[in-house]
């Protein structure tokens, strides 16, 4: 009896959500959201052509912009050696009318011919309420970029690095402290740079940005660019 009771009670207390509210629409999304990445390692496109809109648009994290039958048409299952996992880590979700915008994060496990491989994305997504369930109108998935293992280079190596560069009236200077080679641009703090190869750096936190040290054909440095994706802020070594 006292169960019974307790039972009722929990019943009573326990709010139910209703069938649109936003918690509601969050875990359908979300649950969508899964079964949509868990269908693109074995490239299952009944689970994608059912969910996208007629005019849905997706952009890769190449920067690629596909239409729906480009999207499906691309998605094949991963090669032999290769399988992986996609797993939500985190999302959100906001309810505006019959349109809800999403943004998740996603784990990727990857075993390529025995190597395990990682890699995170975070994605955007509109979907649209379409009678009584969901379309996806439009993805764009980001691939998130990650500072790479710093390597250690000799106290000699680091020294050949030292010195003052300039860029126009930009002015920049090198000094080993220790092991550890310190930049610091004229009126800014100084920083670390990572070695990620020899004449390779970067500074923690900046995955988008090297620093390439620039040689002359007796392998005297000359100079470095800070190559930020494709372009390049050329520095000269002037000391």
């Amino acid at each position: 009896m006292y169960c019974y009771t307790l039972l009722l009670v929990v019943v009573a207390v326990a709010p139910i959500a209703p069938p649109d509210s936003p918690q509601t629409v969050t875990q359908v999304l979300r649950a969508k959201d899964q079964a949509l990445l868990d269908a693109i390692a074995p490239g299952n496109v009944k689970v994608w052509d059912a969910a996208l809109a007629e005019e849905a648009v997706y952009v890769d994290e190449n920067g690629v912009i596909l239409d729906r039958a480009a999207f499906l048409k691309q998605l094949t299952p991963l090669p032999p050696g290769a399988s992986g996992t996609l797993v939500i880590s985190s999302y959100q979700a906001s309810e505006q009318g019959d349109v809800a915008t999403v943004i998740h994060t996603d784990d990727e496990t990857e075993n390529y011919h025995g190597q395990t491989l990682k890699a995170r994305y975070l994605t955007t997504e509109t979907w649209q309420r379409s009678e009584n369930d969901w379309k996806l109108l439009q993805v764009h998935t980001y691939a998130v970029l990650q500072d790479p293992p710093a390597q250690k280079l000799a106290a000699k190596d680091l020294d050949a690095y030292a010195g003052r560069y300039t860029a126009g009236d930009l002015i920049y200077t090198l000094h080993r402290d220790g092991n550890r080679l310190i930049g610091q641009r004229e009126g800014g703090a100084p920083v670390e740079w990572n070695a990620e190869l020899r004449d390779v750096f970067f500074i923690a936190g900046q995955p988008r940005i090297r620093k390439i040290f620039q040689r002359d054909a007796n392998g005297k440095i000359t100079g470095f660019v800070d190559r930020r994706k494709s372009w390049d802020l050329v520095w000269k070594k002037t000391g």
